[in-house]
């Protein structure tokens, strides 16, 4: 009887923040412990790393207040969004930079530059989405759609770190980089269908644009065009 009243406790937004505790954790608890180790990464990356979980812990949060209509405390905690989102999305390009410049030094060949791409068009979708969510916080169920498509969208770094689990399957950027990190969607679309008897115009439209713009990535990744425009990105974040 108690399990099952704690359950009613939980709503999907603060089902989908525990998720991204577990995702963060997971795909970080191989690869985080070496860097923090060595202490050689650049202090830009440890501040995406602190900005990225502030949001995840915030989305957290204001999922939980919303679910005990604490409005006030969201409404106040909302305004620390704006700066944390920011901070999220400006400090992914040094984060990118830095990949680049490792992969480089670790002899990955020109491929490298190829990542900066995926780099900021995540911080631009990702800023862009809470941005939406913010203009439209008179407006509950576009809102919380939008700050969850959001989290979904910065998640995807925790998420492809996955393939360092699973080293043998092929195509990680496919398995981890778009059918993982996107299987949130699918299961928000069924969410929103089964709950509210029709999947919301705005998960469903923006939710397939992400599936998409990530599948164009996966496509496009690596090819000359793209190498090219990489490099110019990389230049002049770099420069």
């Amino acid at each position: 009887m108690q399990s099952t009243k704690t359950a009613k406790r939980i709503s999907f937004f603060m089902g989908i923040g525990l998720v991204g505790f577990l995702a963060v954790f997971i795909g970080f608890g191989k690869t985080l412990p070496p860097v923090i180790k060595d202490g050689n990464a650049p202090v830009s990356i440890y501040i995406h790393g602190a900005f990225a979980f502030s949001w995840l812990c915030l989305f957290f949060i204001q999922a939980t207040l919303i679910r005990y209509n604490n409005f006030r405390m969201h409404k106040i905690l909302g305004i620390l969004g704006i700066f944390i989102a920011t901070g999220t999305a400006l400090t992914m390009l040094p984060a990118g930079v830095y990949q680049v410049q490792k992969d480089l030094n670790n002899g990955l060949g020109e491929a490298s530059y190829s990542n900066i791409i995926g780099v900021v068009t995540g911080a631009t979708i990702f800023l862009a989405i809470v941005v939406a969510g913010i203009l439209s916080r008179g407006n509950p169920p576009v809102h919380k759609r939008l700050m969850l498509l959001a989290t979904i969208q910065v998640l995807w770094v925790a998420w492809f770190r996955f393939r360092h689990y699973f080293p043998s399957v092929p195509r990680p950027d496919i398995w981890f980089g778009l059918v993982l990190p996107n299987s949130l969607i699918i299961i928000s679309w069924i969410w929103d269908r089964s709950v509210n008897g029709r999947l919301h115009p705005v998960l469903g439209w923006v939710g397939a644009f992400i599936i998409a713009e990530q599948t164009f990535e996966v496509i496009m990744f690596d090819t000359p065009a793209w190498r090219l425009l990489a490099k110019g990105i990389f230049d002049l974040l770099a420069g």
